[in-house]
Parts: C-alpha cells; sequence; structure tokens
C-alpha cells in the first residue's frame, strides 16, 4: 500500500459456504459533466437515493459538498478489485472522503490558507473538532502544475480509486510552485467513474476537514472541478508503516523496538482522540497501511474514507454494511454488522501483534491455520517462551523480557472476543508509554556490538531472500 493510495478494503457477504470471505461488487459509476449540469444532478439524485448525505449543493467551479455535521460514511457500493500483494506503488495508498464548507472558490482561501499565511501553524496537542470544515479550495489547474501536469515521475501510488501524486505548493500562499520548492504535498487525485471513490472523497473532507490532531494526517484543501475529484495532504516523508514492516526495500532500516513503540504510542493517541471528541468517530479500518509516518517517525492516521459516528441515545453500537479489511476487523462486526467504539481497539490489537511479530495480519501464503496472524498466534500470547520464538528478529536484544509480556498481554486484551472486554484506547495508550519506559540496559562490549550486526544482517538478508511481503521470520515459527 501507499501513503494514500488505494487500500483494499473490501466488502464483506456471506458465503454459501459458510462463514464469511471478501466480496467485490460491480463499479458503480456516475457519468455526467460535473457541476452545474446535468451530471451533478444524477450523482445528487444516486446520493440521495443511497442516504448519504442530505443534500449536495453546486458551487462554482473549484466547488465543494456543502453539507451538514452528520454521517458520511459510504453506502454499500464497493468498486474494489481482489487485493494483491504488491499491486500498489510505493509508500502511498489513495482513500478518499468528502464533506466540504462554502469556501470561496473565486478566492480559493479558507481560514487555513490565512492561518498559514499569517505563519499560525501551532497545533494543540491534545487535538480540536471544527465547526466546519477549514479547508483551501483548489483549482484543477492549480494542482496540475503542482504535479507538472500529474507527470508520472510525480506518482507516488495508485489503486482502485486513483492514483497520488507529488506536488508542490508556497508554503505561505499555496499557489503552485516549481518541484523542489516551497512544501511538498500529497495530491489524491480521484477515478471519475467511481462511486465508491466520490463517496470516500466526500467522507475524507468531512473527518479530516472538521478534525484536528498530531497523529492525524493533515488535509490542507481539496478540488470538485467539472468530472474532476482531488484531495491535497500534508506529504508524509516515509509513507505508510507496512511498507517498513513488510516490504522488501534494502534502502528502508529496519523498525527498531523503540520506534516500533513510538509509531504504536502516537497511533494510539489518534485512535483515543478519535474515541473522545464529542460526537466519537468509529474509524474502521485501522491497518497498518493507514498509518503514515513524517520524517521522525511520527505516526498520523490517514484515510477516513470508511469512518463513521460512533453511537448516540445511549446505544451501545451502530449496524452498517460490513466494510475493511480481512484479518483486522472486528469478529463481532464482521458477524453481526454492529460496529462499536472498541471494534477499532480489536484493530489496534492486530497492529500491534503484527509489529511484534513482523508477521502479516493476514497471508495467504502461510500454512493452513496460520493464516490470520490473530487466529494463529492469540493461544500462545499468555506462554512466554513460545511468544517470545515469534518475536521479529529484527528487534531481538532491543527490549526486556518484562516489556515483551506486557505487550503480549496487552495484544490480547485489545484482541478480546467480547468488546466489552477490550480496553479504551486512552488505556492502551497509557500502557505502551509504561512498556516504552522499560528501557534495556546494554554493555558497550566489542563482542555484544559485533553480534548486534550480525542479527542486523541476518533480518536484512531474510527480508531480501523472503518472497514479496513475506516478513522476515525464521524457520522455527512455521511449527508454532
Amino acid at each position: 500500500m501507499n501513503q494514500f493510495g488505494a487500500n483494499q478494503s473490501v466488502e464483506w457477504m456471506p458465503a454459501s459456504g459458510g462463514g464469511d470471505r471478501p466480496f467485490w461488487s460491480g463499479a458503480a459509476t456516475v457519468s455526467g459533466s460535473g457541476c452545474g449540469g446535468a451530471g451533478l444532478s444524477r450523482e445528487r439524485d444516486l446520493l440521495r437515493w443511497t442516504g448519504l448525505v442530505s443534500s449536495v449543493l453546486p458551487v462554482n467551479m473549484g466547488n465543494c459538498l456543502g453539507s451538514s455535521w452528520g454521517d458520511p460514511s459510504p453506502s454499500s457500493i464497493n468498486n474494489h478489485n481482489p487485493p494483491t500483494p504488491g499491486t500498489s506503488r510505493n509508500n502511498y495508498s489513495t482513500t478518499t472522503t468528502t464533506d466540504l464548507s462554502a469556501t470561496s472558490s473565486s478566492l480559493g482561501k479558507s481560514q487555513f490558507s490565512a492561518a498559514v499565511s499569517e505563519g499560525d501553524e501551532e497545533t494543540n496537542p491534545n487535538g480540536e473538532i471544527l465547526d466546519s470544515p477549514n479547508l483551501k479550495v483548489f483549482t484543477f489547474s492549480d494542482l496540475r502544475s503542482a504535479t507538472k501536469n500529474f507527470k508520472s515521475d510525480s506518482l507516488l501510488g495508485e489503486g482502485g480509486f486513483g492514483k497520488v501524486f507529488k506536488g508542490w505548493l508556497d508554503e505561505r500562499t499555496l499557489a503552485p510552485a516549481r518541484a523542489g520548492t516551497g512544501m511538498a504535498v500529497a495530491i489524491k487525485k480521484l477515478n471519475s467513474e467511481s462511486m465508491q471513490g466520490f463517496q470516500e472523497w466526500q467522507s475524507e473532507v468531512n473527518f479530516l476537514g472538521r478534525l484536528s490532531h498530531p497523529n492525524l494526517v493533515k488535509l490542507l484543501g481539496y478540488c470538485w472541478e467539472e468530472e474532476e475529484l482531488l484531495l491535497v495532504y500534508e506529504f508524509m516523508q516515509k509513507g505508510s508503516l507496512e511498507n517498513h514492516l513488510f516490504r522488501r526495500n534494502p534502502a528502508i532500516e529496519p523498525l527498531s523496538w523503540d520506534i516500533r513503540l513510538k509509531i504504536l504510542i502516537g497511533a494510539a493517541r489518534g485512535l483515543a482522540f478519535l474515541h473522545s471528541s464529542e460526537k466519537q468517530v468509529i474509524y474502521r479500518d485501522f491497518k497498518a497501511s493507514n498509518i503514515l509516518l513524517d520524517g521522525n517517525y511520527n505516526a498520523k492516521i490517514s484515510d477516513f474514507g470508511l469512518a463513521k459516528f460512533g453511537p448516540s441515545g445511549g446505544e451501545s453500537h451502530v449496524t452498517t454494511r460490513v466494510m475493511g479489511t480481512y484479518g483486522y476487523a472486528a469478529p463481532e462486526y464482521i458477524a453481526t454488522g454492529h460496529l462499536y467504539v472498541k471494534s477499532d481497539v480489536y484493530g489496534f490489537g492486530v497492529v500491534l501483534l503484527e509489529m511484534l511479530t513482523g508477521l502479516r495480519a493476514l497471508d495467504t501464503r502461510r500454512p493452513n491455520g496460520q493464516q490470520t496472524l490473530v487466529d494463529w498466534l492469540k493461544p500462545i500470547l499468555s506462554r512466554k517462551k513460545k511468544f517470545q520464538a515469534m518475536m521479529d528478529v529484527r528487534v531481538e536484544g532491543q527490549y526486556s523480557t518484562k516489556a515483551m509480556v506486557q505487550a503480549a498481554q496487552l495484544t490480547l486484551k485489545c484482541t478480546e472476543s467480547d468488546p466489552k472486554n477490550r480496553p479504551a484506547m486512552k488505556e492502551v495508550v497509557e500502557v505502551l508509554e509504561q512498556i516504552d519506559a522499560m528501557k534495556v540496559k546494554h554493555k558497550p562490549t566489542k563482542s555484544t556490538f559485533g553480534s548486534s550486526q550480525k542479527k542486523n544482517q541476518r533480518g536484512r538478508d531474510q527480508q531480501s531472500s523472503s518472497s514479496s511481503h513475506r516478513s522476515p521470520i525464521q524457520s522455527r515459527r512455521q511449527g508454532v
């Protein structure tokens, strides 16, 4: 997967043979000329029919969707192809969403760009929720210039919903700039024929346009012009967590234990913010490919295309069509369509297990009984020696036994079958911070230094010799 590229989220429908299996429905397209024309009318009728938004308000060229701070979650229409390992490009993944402020398209400026012009870029460490999207409205011409006409060498990633390009903007005015000058941004260009992409574009603007937190990726603005739908994000230099854990790339150093904890704590804080906001937000698709990393390995959650508001009126859950990613989705959600705030906690537990073991949540190349990581390893999470044999060799010697045991216990709690028994994300943050404080004391001897070098080289050798997307694991693991 890539930074803001096509995450292979799928929709589940019961399989005739029992159980659940991924189902990819046919494409749903919207034709027309875009704003103000018959095409927009058809879009409006279809969106009302699906119950996605209460209204779609046409604005001037370079426009936006205006809607209330309601539930922008996408409907069940899904336009994904079955996920094939290794089909996405480099560090970026594409997902889109929507809800817009009726910002002046003639000026193309919003409160955000005004704040940038004044040099006010301070971030509230606790996050905040805005009353309306605080975004710049870009023209298609500006974004075309920022990406050198969407030139192929600017391409960061691509997938079913579109492509992501690297662009350059002036830091103060957000006007297009020459490559290498100003600030780098990621520009997601949606496939105009994807109805699912249009819905997720709406959801992205609705959520990321209003939610501000250091551990949520920053959406800078959008463009809806004719049939063109684009989103502009801050650029995340190190791409996705998935790339660092699973991709074969000699240029990427294995993530250390300390860096893994830093990433986990940041992502956990992002989820905790969503869950504790005035109107709870259920992220619904938490996975390694949706965690992006800046130049200092600060984690930011991206891709709010499947996000949904939490229950209200005393309800414990919301009921919705099941969409998400195999291996990460909570069992109660897959089985019933009941989505709890703590369904996200399950997904976090899966990512935590991936970080500990270096193994994918789902890998069909593994033997039967081992393909789903949680099902395979959950029985040994409380068995110290057996689980220690499953720890990622690339972090060997970097953690204490106590830290490993506590991390395994946290994984077990997060992946409890009953959502009521899972901890809140605030509790998860606290436990991870405690684990992070358990530093290993090394004696700087020549022998240990040489041993460490050999271990790191072994991890890299195993990574480069493994098949596509396979984690570096020792052969002894296969028998666990």
